[in-house]
């Protein structure tokens, strides 16, 4: 039996805009939860669009 790749058995994989979406949107709710802010505010944040969320830059030494 031919073993699958991992691309294959897993589907966030082959689709990762729907993935990001998901994972937004969870993250979203629980925060908002936490918070009392809104669902909404937080994913604006959240979204790749947003100039707010900056990924940190790691050294190079």
């Amino acid at each position: 039996m031919q073993k699958k790749t991992l691309i294959q058995t897993n589907p966030y994989l082959r689709a990762p805009e729907q993935y990001r979406k998901a994972l937004v949107n969870n993250v979203s709710s629980s925060t908002a939860i936490e918070t009392g802010a809104t669902v909404a505010s937080i994913a604006k944040t959240l979204s790749p669009e947003s100039e707010s969320v900056k990924t940190p830059r790691r050294s190079v030494r």
